[in-house]
């Protein structure tokens, strides 16, 4: 009886230590778990090399933490929070890849890592801890009429009171951009289901960078008068795009995440196409160009080159983006932090 007692007492102990590994991640697990049983937002996978590599796992694994989020869905917020730096510092005080107030992080900060400390600065706590508060947020919201993600969102943005006064997203400008762009962005961290739809402006795209064929390149040059209508790689891809109505940031890995990234044997003509020196982080994207079908690309290469027609299966290239008009009016403006 007294062994049985004993057997009894150390199967609570062992079961309440195992009770606060859990609770020091915020049932981690439980929504988790959650989100396998209902189908939830952990059914959306990651598009090959949209996330830095250094990050993906942490986005993979608490991406699906409640039914409210996904990867891609968490991806679009860190990548409109801070550009994935884990240093980044707002003018008004945000820290770290998620942007965490000083105060929301005192609430909502976990040691997901297990070492002891809560740290915003550090990716294995801030991403863990940005999941826990989507998924906090959406609890909040949960009997608030509409979609839960989008409330959820609109949470994040304005706050929950907000939204449970509003009965729905509130009419806000901003938080309604908010929504709609983290929604149209997850789209680009998505990894495609099906063929990925072509774009009506793709033509006039290309149409314009054939006629700049010839054109030397010029670092910086973005075809202005000043620079004698001269380009440089992510100049000419922005200037095509702007013929047909869209608007693409400067930069080529700001470009990137501008659509879809449909995979080598679905590229399109018109697609943006990328090339990195670290294939797994796209923040290392060096140069761009537009493809024009049968594995070639126009693009301007570097100094002391013309605008050309170049091959796109060389060693460095990461990938595609097929540029849809939301795609990159979601996408965040660029910044110091970034």
């Amino acid at each position: 009886m007294g062994g049985t007692v004993r057997k009894t007492w150390l199967i609570v102990i062992i079961a309440v230590g195992v009770c606060f590994s859990f609770l020091a991640l915020l049932v981690i697990g439980t929504y988790s778990a959650a989100a396998s049983l209902l189908g939830g937002g952990g059914a959306v996978g990651l598009a090959p090399g949209a996330v830095p590599a250094a990050y993906q796992p942490l986005v993979e694994r608490y991406g699906t933490m409640c039914p409210a989020i996904s990867p891609p869905l968490l991806a679009a917020q860190l990548y409109t929070e801070s550009g994935w730096n884990p240093n980044a510092r707002s003018g008004v005080g945000a820290e770290g890849i998620a942007q965490f107030m000083p105060d929301t992080w005192a609430t909502h900060g976990i040691d997901a890592n297990g070492d002891g400390k809560p740290d915003v600065w550090d990716p294995a706590d801030a991403i863990p801890s940005a999941a826990a508060y989507d998924c906090q947020l959406a609890q909040d919201v949960k009997g608030v009429p509409g979609d839960n993600t989008d409330n959820m969102l609109a949470a994040y943005n304005a706050g929950a009171y907000a939204v449970i006064a509003a009965q729905g997203i509130p009419a806000y400008a901003e938080t309604r951009d908010y929504v709609k762009s983290i929604r149209t962005l997850a789209q680009s961290f998505s990894a495609p289901v099906g063929r990925v739809p072509p774009t009506q402006q793709a033509a006039g795209a290309i149409e314009f960078a054939q006629s700049k064929l010839g054109t030397p390149y010029l670092w910086g040059g973005t075809g202005t008068a000043a620079d004698n209508g001269r380009f440089d790689c992510s100049g000419l891809t922005q200037a095509a795009y702007h013929s047909v109505g869209i608007e693409l940031p400067r930069v080529a890995n700001d470009q990137w995440n501008a659509g879809p990234h449909p995979g080598r044997d679905e590229l399109l003509p018109g697609d943006l196409v990328f090339f990195a020196t670290d294939l797994t982080d796209p923040r290392s994207i060096h140069h761009v160009g537009i493809y024009v079908g049968g594995g070639y690309m126009i693009d301007a290469p570097h100094t002391g080159a013309s605008i050309r027609f170049d091959p796109i299966d060389v060693p460095d290239y990461i990938g595609a983006t097929r540029v849809t008009q939301a795609g990159a009016q979601a996408l965040p403006s660029p910044s110091a932090s970034h």
